[in-house]
């Protein structure tokens, strides 16, 4: 029995290779892997007869059985007995020699079949292969490849064979004479002689250690002649590389004499294939396999033959190597290994070919020849050893090499000769200095491409760099060679791009002499013979390069490092200081990015570390001489703007630390004539110098500039620049800038008591004598941008350096009123569209600083310097956001200088009269029709204002006589277009209140609530809704009206009136606004007048829409209907559909009023339910049902509720009509889904739509909704609305798929946010059950049984009420409403679960009536009640549910397997709740239903539905305690969690595994459940039903097999093969090679 069931189950396998889905194909062959795992005795004689019976099965089928047979075999060579290795062997060497022609694949697989076998029984293999392998007969080529692969695999096997094999080989190589089969005895001959070697590398392990290579040497010498002088030949260029790669192994094996006897035709032969091959890999291989055996032999031919080699070897060394070509790289590492076999043998030869090559003018040759140089120093070193001053003189002319690739080869060629010892020997200097040279240069900003050959600058400094580092810390014997040489590469410019890895080579060569001597000094000078820079250099330039600190890969951080380093050089004393200070800076460094760090701080960082420096040495002569140092490296840095400036400011603060009066007048005199003054950061770099001397050295530093300017230097360079007469005035006004700024940074940096003495008579005097202005009676004019604006900062510098002073106060500055007028010339020299230098700002400064200054300036002037700086900068187009950066920041800091200046010029006159010359100096920019204008002028307006707020000072109480003004000048811009204007005007207003305040004697700190309410009006003032813009300028009229004093009330009206005419139309709006709240505040005269407004904005209204007049025709429609109520609503009503927008403005003036609202509202509810909602008529006379059409009275009605409640003034009437209204417009909403307009509207509403005359939706449904949502807002319900809208819960209502849903959602809304009005409504509602309309009783239902959602029904106490009501609609005509009432039963689980176990059994009995529901077809009412039996078990009392539990249970189980989603989510999420309920208490019918139920629910884990899968998920983890078995239990939880991803394989291995070891005895059921799901229509669970079985079976002891029906089962399988998905045909696969266990 058992081994014909493993038969037919290797049949039915069998069949299936044959499926045409690669994926199936290789389960099929898994599943026939695993029977023969088992079973491998029976399931390979099965394979094998099948073999044998179908030997028409096409090849490649036949391969993949064979490759199952390989694998068992393999698996379980030990178990197999000498039988079935006979048959096996048979049958794959009957396979493999079939068919006479190549078929690769199939014969391939027979052969590895025999390889398996050969591995055990090498002799039963060697016998059948030995009879295909007959003396004479050319054998199948696989016979022979058979035979070199065994001699692979089964080496000591083998071996012993191979002397017959060789005799009978021979005089066959002579019969080949198709090249493919050459092909073979070369590879078999190849094999046969590695394993030889291998057999005779390892005798001591070997079976027969008396084997000798003698013994093979005739054979393989008569084959060799064969291969070499006869297919060699060949044309075939396979046959050629096969004959090669042979020859290697082969010529280790050949006698002595006849190897040597061989090369001089053996090696020429091998390197002709050079030429005749691209791929020369094993070319290679085997040329260096005979160089080996060629040396092995001590042979002499080499030393003839070394030319031709070399050159050979050499070309293929010089093929460019691509990284992406392995087959490249291989032939690479081969030629290469030839190249070291030669080195050892021959090496002078091989240096005397290499080294003249490197002189080539091939590139490719010299990085070739460069590559092997380094290869050779690496793997010959001992016989390298005596000419290392050879290579090192060598290498001369590859150090001048300018290409990229020649640079790069260089420098892999010195890291390998450091490693070496090359670097120690004389002439090593000059290769160290080459790294350096490459590591500085510059860094390429573009990389080369994947697939570029030539490599970048960049990749050559990179490869540098590294190896200067590993040579530096890896490499011991170079400390001294390295150490203190590469401190000689620090100071020259040409390596300045090296300093990175310089310094952190020196920084880790230091700290290991450190180690070593830790008191002696590191650098030795007097062994130096002078190359190596001093102390002061070192300093100076460390220090210089540290300012620009993220350049060079960070040099910064490593220049500082090797400074602390050499502490104890730079001088004894800086030790303990440094150790303290430069972590700091580097910890500063850390914290910060290159973007991210402040230039500006960093340099008063170095420079207050230059200074402490300086402080701690205390030593005139070492300061000096760094000075010195700093002057004479200071031309080095011309290229480097930032690094020059910087080491200027290095020098001044060197020079100011010295005592020595001369040095600092000689340095400073040296940089006077050395300065290269046309570079702008070089002439600011000087003016700080002297700046940050003159702390120290105020005298010298002046003196010095005044005998620069007098002496024969200053006077010969203007005189040679005259000699050029275009460019003379340039070249002289940059000298002048330049002593102009020094002047400027001696004024800011000097101390103040020694400046005030000296800054009309040395300074200034000085200045305009350089700028030859007409200030102090001397006329040249400038036309140098940047001379005037070194002007201008030095002013500003020496004005702000007296302000500053302690006795500014009591200064009379005689050139104030002259500077300030050369100023405003520059300031009006600027153009007034464009700001493109900041001559503009600086000369603001410049005037505020000298305006604070005495004496005053007069009036005039005072007038002229306001004017002129407003028209510089308030007609300045603004500049796009983010389009030019720089311009827009220069921008602001130009109009904060303005706005600093016109505070300094208020501070002098801090009266109400001062402040009214201001204003008038800005108004005519307040009522620019520019906006940009009118900004600038409310913010400079509001600066002023608090400026003049926080430093009033009223001695005694007087008027503020000119507030009415003000305030009617900057309120009406609350509403100006630009909204930083409105913002600016609030602030302006709020100022000028509180200034009245302090006039009226009010303390500064006083706050009043009336004017602290402008601040939160600003929010109003964002929006640009003119509306609210409106509004808020409403309120701040009220706020104006209660804190204006009633003489300033006249005045203020004027000014605003005369607002009215505002070329902003918001501002005029909001004029008239703050006009009518004004005169509403303050006086009844405008009531009197209200019939002559309104009848004239009557007369206007078709041709305006001016919001006042719109006002005024609203007032007498609401004056006319107090009087005419019904009238006025009847005319209204017989308005055209659709209502245009004045009628729709008319309907809303009837909201003014309350009680006139209520009544309103009244009469349009009556006139919207006196007429039936709608009336049905056929649109054609074959249509299937009739079209539904609007009548027209509701329609009207409903669009003029709309337009009533719309108006914010009927709240009260709406929340008076609050049910009444809220009823009725659902119930129309309801009535009018899917309803028609009549045919003549429906042609106005498409014109109306398309000229937008009509503001209101006419269709039905959607005026309803509009209505509806009106009608909450204004009843105050604004969060039901916006819940609706955020849910979409509106589009829901006029939909008829959607209304249930839109109903509930409104239902819900109501209950959150308006509970307190729901008894109301719902008493309204039940009053509606009973109508005709089916779709109103649905609607009603919906709302009710919604409410029960919510646990407002208990606070309102309507829980019993609505159960009442609801029950009593159980038996209703409409499936909808049965549907809806038992989901509001359900719904109390959610809004009263306490209440549920005392309505258990009502409750229980209307879920289970919905679950028999008959009548509805669709079961929709069943769907519902499993829905809420779900929600409600939990909470019913477990007596009230046992008795109905089984039948719940059987009831919902057809539902599991329904076509549709929900039926089965909800059936099966039911069926875990029930499960739930039963925890701790289950009886053994419920128990069976469990059992049932486990396997479809397993198996709907992969139902295409993820809600399905969902339920199932839980369903699951609510069976597992009900099983009594923890492990289960506890596998469902872990592996069923929701939201956590399944490996359902893994899992159902688990659960199938502990199923069978808890409960066998389930086999049977679980296996014929899954039997029947084999059917389904879903793919994935037919997939999942024999995934199944086979863990099922997997996992089961044999002896429950007998629970199983193995011919059902099987027949079932073999079905499911023909299944046409190929994932469930895997599976099956999967699952028969399982059933094997039941064999």
């Amino acid at each position: 029995m058992t081994e014909s069931y493993v038969k037919k189950l290797s049949t039915i396998l069998l069949d299936a290779v044959t499926d045409k889905d690669p994926l199936v194909q290789e389960q099929v062959c898994s599943a026939l892997c695993a029977l023969g795992d088992s079973q491998p005795e029976e399931a390979l004689r099965a394979w094998e007869e099948y073999l044998w019976q179908h030997g028409k099965l096409a090849h490649p089928y036949r391969t993949m059985i064979l490759r199952a047979m390989e694998v068992v075999v393999s698996n379980h060579i030990s178990e197999l007995d000498k039988d079935m290795a006979r048959a096996i062997i048979l049958l794959a060497s009957s396979e493999m020699t079939k068919a006479k022609e190549l078929v690769y694949d199939w014969q391939q697989a027979a052969s590895n079949v025999l390889v398996a076998v050969g591995k055990r029984f090498i002799g039963r293999v060697m016998e059948e292969m030995l009879s295909k392998f007959q003396p004479g007969i050319l054998p199948h080529c696989f016979v022979v490849q058979t035979l070199a692969n065994l001699s692979v695999s089964n080496v000591f096997g083998m071996v012993p064979f191979l002397t017959s094999i060789l005799n009978t080989m021979l005089p066959m190589l002579g019969m080949a004479k198709h090249d493919t089969m050459r092909v073979v005895f070369c590879c078999a001959l190849q094999h046969f002689s590695e394993s030889t070697l291998e057999y005779l590398a390892n005798l001591d392990q070997a079976p027969d250690p008396t084997v000798r290579k003698d013994a093979f040497a005739t054979d393989i010498f008569s084959a060799y002649h064969i291969l070499f002088h006869n297919w060699l030949q060949s044309r075939e260029a396979k046959l050629r590389l096969a004959v090669v790669e042979a020859l290697g192994p082969m010529s280790h094996l050949l006698p002595s004499e006849k190897l040597e006897e061989q090369l001089p035709k053996l090696l020429p032969g091998v390197l002709a294939l050079y030429r005749k091959h691209a791929e020369t890999f094993h070319v290679s291989k085997s040329l260096g396999q005979i160089l080996e055996a060629a040396v092995s032999v001590g042979s002499r031919t080499l030393e003839v033959q070394l030319d031709s080699l070399l050159a050979a070897l050499h070309a293929q060394v010089c093929v460019p190597v691509e990284s992406s070509s392995p087959v490249v790289m291989n032939n690479q590492k081969e030629v290469l290994r030839c190249f070291t076999v030669l080195a050892c043998c021959l090496p002078d030869r091989l240096l005397s070919f290499l080294l003249p090559k490197l002189d080539a003018s091939n590139e490719r040759t010299r990085v070739g020849t460069l590559q092997v140089l380094r290869h050779i120093i690496n793997s010959a070193a001992a016989q390298m050893e005596v000419k290392k001053p050879f290579i090192l003189s060598s290498l001369r002319l590859p150090l001048l090499d300018t290409n990229s690739k020649v640079k790069r080869a260089v420098v892999q060629v010195i890291s390998a000769m450091a490693h070496h010892g090359y670097l120690e020997q004389p002439g090593g200097e000059a290769m160290i200095e080459y790294i350096v040279q490459q590591c500085a240069l510059s860094p390429e900003t573009e990389r080369p491409g994947p697939d570029s050959e030539d490599p970048t600058a960049n990749s050559v400094r990179a490869v540098s760099i590294s190896t200067l580092y590993l040579v530096s810390t890896t490499v011991d014997r170079m400390s001294d060679v390295l150490w203190p040489y590469l401190l000689e590469f620090l100071t020259p410019l040409r390596f300045t791009g090296a300093l990175t890895p310089l310094c952190k080579s020196l920084v880790h060569l230091a700290q290991k002499r450190q180690e070593v001597g830790a008191d002696a000094l590191l650098i030795q000078y007097d062994d130096s013979k002078g190359t190596l820079p001093s102390p002061y250099a070192i300093t100076t330039r460390l220090l210089a390069v540290s300012s620009n600190p993220y350049l060079g890969d960070g040099r910064g951080v490593a220049s500082l490092r090797l400074l602390s380093v050499l502490h104890r050089d730079i001088h004894p004393l800086l030790g303990q200081r440094w150790a303290t200070t430069i972590p700091l800076l580097l910890d500063y460094l850390d914290e910060y990015t290159e973007e991210s760090l402040s230039q500006k701080e960093w340099e008063e960082k170095l420079l207050m570390f230059l200074r402490d420096t300086l402080t701690v040495v205390s030593d005139n002569t070492w300061t000096c001489q760094l000075s010195l140092e700093m002057c004479k490296q200071l031309p080095c840095y011309s290229e480097t703007p930032r690094e020059k400036n910087f080491l200027y400011k290095c020098i001044g603060t060197t020079l100011g630390a010295t005592s020595r009066k001369e040095v600092v007048r000689e340095h400073l005199q040296e940089l006077l004539e050395t300065a290269r003054y046309q570079e702008e950061a070089e002439r600011e770099g000087l003016a700080h110098c002297f700046g940050i001397c003159a702390i120290s050295h105020l005298d010298d530093t002046l003196a010095q500039l005044e005998d620069f300017v007098k002496s024969d230097v200053f006077r010969k360079s203007v005189g040679i620049f005259n000699i050029f007469k275009d460019r003379s005035e340039n070249e002289v006004d940059k000298v002048k800038s330049a002593l102009i700024l020094c002047y400027g940074h001696v004024a800011a940096q000097a101390p103040r008591e020694l400046v005030l003495a000296k800054v009309e008579s040395d300074i200034l005097r000085n200045v305009f004598q350089c700028f030859h202005t007409k200030v102090l009676g001397i006329k040249v004019e400038t036309k140098d941008p940047a001379l005037k604006l070194c002007l201008v900062q030095t002013v500003c510098m020496a004005s702000q350096a007296i302000c500053s002073s302690a006795q500014a106060g009591s200064f009379h500055f005689s050139q104030k009123a002259e500077l300030v007028a050369q100023m405003m010339e520059f300031i009006r020299a600027e153009p007034p569209d464009s700001l493109r230098t900041p001559i503009r700002k600086k000369a603001m400064l410049a005037c505020t600083y000298l305006v604070s200054l005495e004496p005053a300036l007069e009036e005039q002037t005072q007038a002229d310097v306001i004017h002129g700086c407003l028209h510089s900068i308030m007609a300045m187009v603004p500049v796009p956001e983010g389009e030019d950066g720089h311009q827009e920041s220069l921008y602001l800091d130009t109009m904060h200088a303005l706005e600093d200046l016109l505070t300094s010029l208020l501070r002098r006159n801090m009266t109400p009269q001062g402040l009214q010359i201001m204003v008038e100096h800005l108004s005519p920019w307040i009522k620019s029709p520019r906006g940009h204008e009118r900004t600038r002028a409310l913010g400079l307006s509001a600066c002023l204002l608090r400026f003049f707020l926080e430093h009033l000072h009223i001695s005694a109480l007087v008027p503020f006589h000119n507030l009415g003004l003000l305030v009617g000048l900057f309120s009406p811009r609350c509403a100006d277009l630009w909204s930083a204007t409105r913002q600016e005007a609030v602030s302006c207003v709020y100022s000028l209140l509180y200034l009245q305040l302090g006039y009226e004697g009010f303390s500064r700190d006083y706050r009043d609530d009336v004017a602290e309410r402008l601040l939160t009006l600003k929010d109003g003032l964002v929006h640009p809704d003119p509306a609210i813009l409106l509004h808020t300028c409403h309120s701040i009229a009220q706020i104006i009206g209660k804190r204006l004093p009633p003489d300033q009330l006249i005045s203020l009206l004027l000014t605003m009136f005369e607002g009215l005419g505002d070329p902003d139309k918001n501002c005029s709006r909001a004029a008239t606004v703050m006009i009518n709240s004004l005169l509403k505040e303050r006086g009844n005269m405008l009531l009197e007048k209200v019939p002559e407004i309104v009848s004239v904005l009557r007369s206007k209204l078709q041709e305006t829409r001016e919001e006042y007049i719109l006002q005024a025709a609203q007032h007498s429609v609401y004056l006319l209907a107090s009087q005419h109520r019904t009238a006025v609503v009847s005319s209204l009503l017989g308005s055209p559909l659709p209502f245009d927008s004045h009628t729709c403005t008319l309907w809303r003036a009837l909201a003014v009023e309350p009680s006139l609202t209520t009544q309103v509202l009244g009469l349009l509810l009556e006139k919207m339910s006196r007429d039936v909602p709608f009336k049905e008529s056929r649109a054609f006379l074959l249509s299937c049902s009739p079209d539904r059409v609007a009548t027209l009275l509701p329609l009207a009605a409903t669009c003029a509720l709309h337009e009533v409640t719309s108006a914010p003034a009927s709240g009260p009437a709406v929340l008076e009509l609050y049910p009444q209204l809220f009823v009725a417009l659902l119930l129309r909403i309801s009535c009018t889904v899917g309803v028609q307009l009549p045919r003549n509207l429906q042609a106005k509403e498409k014109r109306s739509a398309c000229s937008a005359l009509a503001p209101r939706n006419l269709e039905p449904c959607s005026s309803a909704v509009d209505a509806l949502q009106t009608m909450l807002l204004r009843g105050g319900n604004e969060d039901v609305v916006q819940r609706m809208e955020l849910e979409g819960a509106w589009e829901l209502l006029r939909t008829s798929a959607g209304h249930e849903e839109g109903v509930a959602r409104l239902a819900s809304a109501m209950a959150k946010f308006a509970g307190p009005r729901l008894p109301l409504v719902m008493k309204e509602l039940v009053n509606s059950q009973s109508s005709v309309y089916e779709i109103q009783r649905v609607t009603s239902t919906a709302f009710l049984a919604e409410l029960l959602n919510s646990n407002v029904v208990n606070d309102l106490m309507l829980l019993e009420s609505l159960l009442d009501n609801l029950a009593a609609r159980q038996k209703d005509t409409c499936a909808s409403v049965r549907r809806l009432v038992l989901r509001g039963l359900a719904n109390i689980a959610s809004s009263s679960p306490d209440k549920v176990r005392a309505h258990g059994p009502q409750l229980l009995t209307a879920m289970i009536g919905g679950l028999d529901d008959g009548d509805d077809r669709h079961s929709l009412v069943a769907l519902e009640a499993m829905v809420g039996l779900a929600r409600l078990l939990d909470l019913v009392e477990p007596r009230d549910l046992r008795p109905v539990l089984l039948h719940v249970a059987i009831r919902i189980r057809p539902f599991f397997d329904s076509e549709k989603m929900e039926f089965r989510s909800a059936s099966i999420r039911l069926f875990g709740y029930l499960n739930k309920a039963c925890h701790g208490d289950c009886e053994d019918v419920f128990l069976e239903q469990v059992v049932g139920g486990l396997a479809p629910l397993l198996l709907h884990l992969r139902d295409p539905q993820a809600p399905v899968a969902g339920a199932c998920r839980f369903a699951l983890r609510m069976c597992g305690p009900n099983l009594e078995c923890e492990e289960l239990a506890a596998a469902f939880q872990k592996h069923l969690q929701e939201g956590w991803s399944l490996h359902f394989g893994e899992f159902l291995n688990t659960t199938c595994k502990h199923l069978m070891h808890h409960f066998p005895d389930l086999l049977g059921r679980l296996v014929s459940t899954s039997l029947f799901y084999f059917k389904s229509s879903w793919e994935d669970i037919r997939a999942a039903a024999p995934m199944l079985t086979g863990f099922l079976v997997l996992h089961v002891e044999p002896e429950h097999r007998l629970q199983v029906d193995l011919e059902q089962l099987t027949a079932a399988l073999q079905l499911l093969l023909k299944d046409p998905a190929p994932a469930v045909r895997m599976k099956a696969a999967e699952t028969l090679g399982r059933l094997v266990k039941f064999a």
